[in-house]
C-alpha cells in the first residue's frame, strides 16, 4: 500500500502555482525559499512525475502539474475554509479586509461597510475607490472587489456572488427627443445617438432581455464612453444620447422631468452588484461574512423600495 500523500507538500506546490514563482511562495507561507523548493521536489518523487518546467524567468505547470493543481485546489480551499469556518465560531473575526469598488457603489454599500466594520472591530478595512474592476484583482493584491456587471458573465478566472439585481432603464433627455422622436423598438437605437457605460457592457453591444429572458445585443452608436453610471447620466441629461441606467439612480431626474424613460419593445438586461475575489485567494471568513451582511441588507433596501 503506497503512502499518503502529505498535504502539506501539496499546499507548497499549489502556493508556487499560485504565487507563479518559488520565492512568492515563500513569502506567502512565511518559509525560506529552500524549503519551498524541497517541498516540490519531495512531490514530485513521491509522484513520479515532474510537475513544473521551471525557467530563469517564467514557471510553467506541466501535464501533470495542472491535473494536481486542479484536483488539489479546490480541495485545500474548501479545508482552508472549514479550518475558519470552524474557528470564527469560536472568536471574533480579525486582521485586514482589502476591496475596491467603483466610485457610485458606497451610494449602495457605505452604511453596509460601517455597519459591518461596527459589528467586528477586529477587522481592519482598506476600501480604493479609485481601482475598479476585475482587473484590480489581478494586478492587486485585492481580497474582494465590488463591480456592476450587465449580462452574462464570461470571466471564469473570478468567483463572482451576486449581491443585488438592479433594474435598469433607457432614458433620454426631453431636448434629445424633440430631435430624434421617440423609438419604440430596441433596434431603432443602432442608428440614434446613446451613451455606453464601459464599467457594465465593457465597450459591447446594449443588452436587452427578451420574452423568454435570452440576451439580445443591440450594436449601438456612441461618442460619449464612460466608465461610470454617474457620468453616464450627466451625458444624458445635457441630451447626449440615451442611456441605459440603473432605475434608483435617475429616480429624481425622471420625477423632475429632466430625463424620460423611454418604453421599448425589450426591456434592458437589469444591472448586477457582484462581490468578486480570484480563485489565487481562498475567501477567508472576513470576506465571506462582508458578503452574506451586504445580500441581507440589499435584500431588505430592495423589498422596501418595490
Amino acid at each position: 500500500m503506497r503512502d499518503a500523500l502529505d498535504l502539506n507538500t501539496v499546499r507548497v506546490y499549489a502556493a508556487v502555482v499560485d504565487e507563479q514563482s518559488f520565492a512568492g511562495a515563500a513569502r506567502l507561507l512565511a518559509l525560506p525559499s529552500s524549503n519551498v523548493s524541497r517541498h516540490v521536489a519531495t512531490l514530485e518523487r513521491r509522484l513520479g512525475v515532474r510537475l513544473l518546467e521551471r525557467s530563469t524567468r517564467h514557471l510553467h505547470m506541466t501535464e501533470a502539474g495542472r491535473l494536481l493543481y486542479e484536483r488539489a485546489k479546490p480541495l485545500l480551499d474548501a479545508l482552508l475554509a472549514t479550518e475558519e469556518e470552524l474557528g470564527a465560531v469560536q472568536r471574533e473575526l480579525r486582521g485586514p479586509l482589502r476591496m475596491c469598488m467603483p466610485g457610485e457603489a458606497p451610494r449602495l454599500l457605505a452604511p453596509i461597510l460601517a455597519e459591518f466594520c461596527s459589528l467586528h472591530p477586529g477587522v481592519e478595512l482598506e476600501c480604493d475607490t479609485r481601482m475598479t474592476g476585475l482587473e484590480s484583482l489581478r494586478e492587486e493584491d485585492m481580497d474582494l472587489a465590488i463591480v456592476f456587471h450587465r449580462g452574462r458573465q464570461d470571466d471564469s478566472a473570478f468567483i463572482t456572488r451576486e449581491l443585488a439585481t438592479l433594474p435598469s432603464i433607457v432614458v433620454a433627455a426631453p431636448s434629445l427627443l424633440a430631435k430624434t422622436g421617440t423609438p419604440r423598438h430596441a433596434r431603432e437605437l443602432k442608428s440614434l445617438p446613446c451613451i455606453t457605460t464601459l464599467s457594465a457592457l465593457k465597450g459591447q453591444p446594449w443588452q436587452f432581455l427578451d420574452a423568454a429572458g435570452e440576451i439580445v445585443k443591440v450594436p449601438v452608436r456612441s461618442r460619449y464612453r464612460v466608465n461610470s453610471g454617474e457620468l453616464a447620466g450627466a451625458g444624458a441629461l445635457q441630451g447626449i444620447g440615451f442611456a441605459i441606467l440603473a432605475a434608483f439612480a435617475c429616480q429624481e431626474d425622471l420625477a423632475a422631468g429632466r430625463l424620460v424613460e423611454v418604453p421599448l419593445d425589450l426591456r434592458p438586461a437589469p444591472l448586477q452588484l457582484l462581490g468578486a475575489y480570484s480563485h489565487r485567494h481562498s475567501v477567508t471568513a472576513r470576506v465571506r461574512a462582508l458578503l452574506e451582511l451586504m445580500q441581507v441588507r440589499l435584500a431588505v433596501a430592495g423589498n422596501a423600495g418595490s
